[in-house]
């Protein structure tokens, strides 16, 4: 038979144990609200590849804004996106929102989104009240062109898209695949399209581009 005080000695132990997992619980979490935050810090901003086109030819000149919208949505955090030829600011050839998460397992997904009406967001981060006018359930989700990304002992946050499940029509392609690392500084990434047959038809041949924060 247990003596009382053998179960005065376990129980006291079952609640100890229990309460540092507790604290390591909530702990992980706060990691993980911490490293998505800084992703998040990391993304926004306005970046340009003009230094890597000022190097190589084969790189266009190219200007990154990631505007923070839906601010009071606790559940994710959202950033239009908008890329432009930097000679043609104004008529941006790639308008996107992006819905950032982290799942349990500590691994990052960013959702990509296209916009109900594109023009009227052009420079949306000059005229915030236009994200007003819609909200996350008008957009179009662009199925398989998730990108996940994990942190880096450096500090940066790097990942893909998963294989070819990202469908493109873009040049003849079948789909398209993203490869992206994120820094405090820059924003590289590398997009390119491929045919069925697996031959690459679109987007830079060498390597990503190199975004710079301005």
């Amino acid at each position: 038979m247990i003596s009382l005080r053998h179960f005065c000695f376990a129980l006291l132990f079952g609640l100890l144990l229990f309460g540092c997992k507790t604290k390591q619980h909530v702990q992980s979490t706060n990691n993980q609200a911490a490293d998505l935050d800084q992703l998040y810090d990391m993304m926004t901003g306005s970046f340009s590849s003009a230094a890597q086109a000022a190097n190589d030819s084969s790189y266009f000149n190219i200007h990154l804004v990631m505007h923070p919208i839906w601010l009071s949505d606790k559940s994710a955090k959202w950033l239009y996106v908008e890329q432009a030829v930097a000679s043609h600011l104004k008529k941006p050839y790639r308008q996107r929102v992006y819905r950032l998460t982290q799942s349990s397992t500590g691994r990052f997904e960013s959702r990509v989104y296209s916009l109900p009406d594109p023009e009227a967001a052009i420079h949306g981060w000059e005229k915030p009240d236009v994200f007003k006018t819609f909200s996350s359930a008008d957009l179009i989700e662009r199925e398989g062109c998730a990108v996940f990304l994990e942190k880096q002992a450096g500090g940066c946050f790097a990942g893909s898209t998963s294989e070819n499940d990202c469908k493109s029509t873009l040049r003849g392609a079948a789909y398209a695949t993203s490869i992206v690392e994120i820094c405090k500084d820059k924003v590289i990434s590398w997009d390119r399209g491929f045919d069925s047959n697996g031959n690459h038809v679109w987007g830079a041949e060498k390597a990503g581009y190199i975004f710079d924060r301005e």
